[in-house]
């Protein structure tokens, strides 16, 4: 009992130094891996493209950058704590392309902030883990999940039962106003977000995409026959975003 107290103790010594070692080194890449790896399962859960395998390479490519910065002084400088600060600076611009990468800018609307904010918060705990603070790497992730998760119900239920989605509207005709349609949804309390436009010269036609928020007890199907009598309307479709 008392030897395994003994090592127990060393480990944590070797695992809390400064001193950038081999067993401290892969424990702080394994502990990288795992928090990266359960910010991506909620990512992956919510169909995003960036994923588990994804958070885990950009928190364990974090965490070995700040070994490395802390590495280099101390094996040919002779210093025992190294400057983190020089690559660290490195890794949040190399993140911010990546961020940058996952955001997807489609019709006038953008998607994606939120796994761009997820890999920039996955770098940073992956940062923290490579200098040695362990408890607020957890307690980071913990976080992280806590808004992922918790605060996206939250946001549903203040919603108060409501769904957003976006209603495409097809016109045979070229430089239709749209203030019809606007009107029509505005009668039916459905809720306009976001609205662009789509004109073909070629084929004259034009695509009105609304982006909507609306009650499930909405009559969908009335809603579309009144936007339908607005001519010439040549079809409609209900997507989400």
């Amino acid at each position: 009992m008392e030897f395994l107290n003994d090592l127990l103790s060393e480990l944590m010594v070797a695992l809390n130094s400064t001193e950038v070692t081999l067993e401290n080194s892969a424990f702080r890449l394994v502990l990288s891996m795992i928090l990266g790896m359960m910010v991506g399962m909620e990512r992956k859960r919510k169909g995003q493209v960036a994923g588990v395998r994804t958070f885990a390479l950009i928190s364990m490519g974090a965490c070995m950058a700040m070994l490395l910065s802390i590495y280099v002084p101390q094996e040919y400088l002779g210093l025992k704590n190294g400057d983190p600060g020089r690559i660290a600076a490195q890794v949040v611009t190399g993140v911010g392309f990546l961020g940058g990468g996952a955001m997807i800018h489609m019709r006038g609307s953008v998607r994606g902030l939120t796994t761009a904010a997820g890999i920039w918060m996955v770098a940073t705990i992956g940062m923290s883990v490579g200098v040695g603070m362990y408890a607020v790497a957890i307690i980071g992730t913990l976080l992280i999940l806590l808004t992922l998760i918790a605060l996206e119900v939250w946001e549903h239920r203040r919603r108060i039962g409501q769904e957003s989605r976006v209603i495409c509207v097809k016109i045979n005709q070229v430089g239709i106003s749209a203030d019809r349609y606007k009107e029509v949804l505005s009668r039916n309390y459905v809720q306009l977000s976001t609205f662009y436009m789509e004109c073909n010269y070629d084929q004259l036609t034009t695509e009105f995409n609304f982006v909507v928020m609306y009650r499930k007890d909405v009559d969908l199907q009335s809603l579309f026959e009144q936007l339908r009598q607005i001519a010439p309307t040549h079809s409609i479709a209900l997507s989400t975003q």
